[in-house]
């Protein structure tokens, strides 16, 4: 260990000489394509250079190796200085750094899971912190492994409260495996940040988080790799490593100057400066990491399968909130690798359930929505986990930027909106989630179940666990009736016709608790020799349009829709995007319109116009307009 706390001289050199070829990499490489962030990345040179080739365990031509550590570029737009340390270990060409930011190459603008080296995109600045979190809290606590984690962060991100909440989690958690590496290089995009170099008050913030901290000048290779040293000898601690550096480091009259955040260096100017910096460098020598210690467990998260049969009854009454909770428990038993993250709402949510099994893989995220889904995004990479997240519908909106970049990370998280729609009554709309489908429709490969008993809702998931990609599941607290049989089969993107015959007249689609006040009406109306259909679309993203279609036809081109949701961008506007190409085919919505207000459940399906005898004078009005 006295290597890595003291390095010899000769050590140190090829460090410094290793800085400044990533510096170099970066100044080229934003050069040729004329954008980019160069002088973000000369300020984290020697961290860089520490990090890649002092400190990190990992084998360079396996990147995604489950024991190698990992490191999370939370400063996402210095990615070309990433793409430099790569280089230099060998795993990009010199020749493919100088297509950065072109469309046929995977290295962009900022980092992105196409590389094999990148376990989550960044760019969105806040977030890196929390995604490490997750990394660590699985190597801890679900691998046992070896392995630690580092991020780098920007100073001017440190505004983001995102970070703070991450700051406060991996202290609660007690994350001893993971160092936080802050480039105080003074200046943000427009001008200074607020702290400028004042390191000691970031010194005292984070060890008033509960972080072990060390100041350091970030430009001193031997004060990094003692610092990181000092970082693994610490127990029960995460550790924050904070560096004062300067913007543009080792460019003539642009380090430390404003107005040049995000500007290349400009062609005639940056062969000089590449020339400058390389007359500095004494050796050509390079240094290999060393290798990971290999002691994490062999693990699989496929095919997952139902160890019992469900166990519903037809006419049971129970809220697919609680039949979430259930099925979570029983996926739980089935494989190890289940957790389980929950932001102080596990009473509401029913993971309660899931964490009275399986305490060991519950995670309590605490009211910090945005830092819950990072986490669950970190602990997702490499496939070491299947994280399934649960909170209020309404709460989920707080973490949307989160949501919406793990998307861009290809990541397998589930997301579970619980206490949503007016049907939760007197708690007022503040606790209303009314917004929630349209916010999962737009993220790209995105499912979205919203089950409407509990047969459906353990289904769902189930289905959700062995999906590729990230899962919301919506669902309510209301008990309603089972309306499924045990035997029944559910498919992605396949509806349910729950009540049909030759007779009907015109197509309802309702989902959750709407689909019951359906078929409540359907049954009012049969009195009245009013045949309906009922659909239940089951899920809203990808929805079964042909069954739709099929069934719209086959009732004249009348659809209804009804939902406990906001008309824009729920399952009304779904439904007339499918059926958009049929000019047959009429929809008339019933949504929630306006801001609703406390009262019982009954009473607000009835004055937000979603109840069955809303349904009732919508089929009606259909069948004589």
């Amino acid at each position: 260990m006295a290597d890595d706390a003291k390095p010899d001289a000769d050590t140190l050199q090829v460090l410094r000489d290793l800085a400044n070829r990533l510096r170099i990499h970066s100044i080229r490489a934003t050069s040729a394509c004329s954008s980019g962030h160069p002088t973000s990345c000369c300020s984290a040179a020697e961290i860089l250079a520490v990090l890649f080739f002092h400190t990190m365990r990992y084998k360079p031509a396996d990147p995604e190796h489950p024991d190698n550590d990992r490191f999370v570029l939370s400063k996402g737009h210095a990615a070309p200085l990433l793409y430099a340390a790569w280089a230099e270990v060998g795993d990009v060409s010199e020749s493919e750094l100088l297509n950065l930011r072109k469309i046929d190459c995977d290295l962009e603008g900022h980092p992105t899971p196409r590389l094999p080296f990148v376990d989550v995109a960044t760019g969105s600045l806040g977030q890196g912190l929390g995604a490490a979190c997750g990394m660590a809290y699985t190597g801890k606590r679900f691998d046992k492994a070896s392995y630690r984690v580092f991020c780098l962060l920007g100073d001017g991100e440190a505004s983001e409260g995102s970070v703070w909440e991450a700051l406060a989690f991996a202290s609660h958690h007690g994350l001893d495996n993971l160092v936080a590496v802050f480039d105080v290089n003074r200046l943000g995009q427009s001008g200074p940040a607020p702290l400028g170099h004042c390191t000691d008050i970031y010194r005292q913030r984070c060890e008033a988080f509960g972080w072990n901290t060390y100041v350091v000048d970030g430009h001193d290779v031997e004060a990094l790799c003692h610092a990181f040293w000092q970082a693994a000898q610490v127990k029960s601690k995460p550790t924050a490593v904070v560096a004062k550096t300067f913007k543009g480091r080792g460019i003539p009259k642009v380090e430390d100057a404003e107005n040049w955040h995000g500007k290349p260096m400009p062609k005639e100017r940056a062969d000089a400066i590449i020339r400058l910096i390389e007359s500095q460098i004494q050796t050509n020598k390079n240094l290999i990491p060393k290798p990971p210690i290999e002691d994490s467990p062999q693990i699989s998260i496929k095919n997952i399968r139902m160890t019992s049969l469900i166990d519903y009854k037809v006419g049971d009454e129970i809220a697919t909130q609680k039949a979430y909770g259930l099925a979570l428990a029983k996926l739980g038993h089935t494989n190890k690798r289940v957790i389980v993250l929950d932001g102080d709402t596990k009473d509401f949510t029913f993971s309660e359930i899931f964490k009275k099994e399986h305490p060991e893989r519950f995670i309590e995220c605490f009211i910090a929505e945005q830092n819950m889904v990072s986490v669950a995004l970190g602990c997702a990479t490499r496939g070491r986990t299947i994280p399934f997240v649960s909170t209020f519908a309404a709460f989920l909106t707080r973490a949307f930027d989160q949501i919406r970049m793990g998307a861009i990370s290809q990541t397998n998280i589930n997301l579970i909106g619980a206490h949503c729609g007016v049907t939760i009554g007197e708690d007022e709309p503040s606790q209303m989630a009314l917004e929630d489908l349209a916010m999962f429709r737009s993220i790209p490969n995105c499912t979205v179940f919203y089950p409407s008993d509990a047969v459906s809702t353990e289904h769902a998931v189930y289905l959700a666990a062995n999906n590729k990609g990230m899962c919301f599941i919506r669902t309510s607290p209301s008990e309603t009736a089972v309306i499924y049989t045990p035997q029944e089969n559910f498919e992605i993107g396949q509806a349910k016709v729950v009540r049909h015959s030759v007779n009907d007249k015109v197509t309802v689609i309702g989902a959750g608790l709407t689909l019951h006040e359906a078929l409540a009406a359907a049954d009012d109306l049969s009195e009245q020799d009013i045949s309906i259909r009922v659909i239940d679309p089951f899920t809203i993203k990808p929805l079964d349009a042909a069954t739709i279609i099929a069934n719209a036809k086959a009732t004249g081109g009348r659809v209804i829709t009804v939902e406990d949701h906001y008309r824009e961008g729920g399952i009304g506007e779904a439904v007339c995007a499918a059926v958009s190409g049929e000019p047959d085919i009429f929809v008339h919505q019933l949504a929630v319109s306006g801001i609703p207000r406390s009262g019982k459940p009954r009473e607000l399906l009835d004055v937000f116009g979603i109840s069955a005898r809303h349904i009732i004078a919508a089929v009606k009005y259909t069948l004589t307009n």
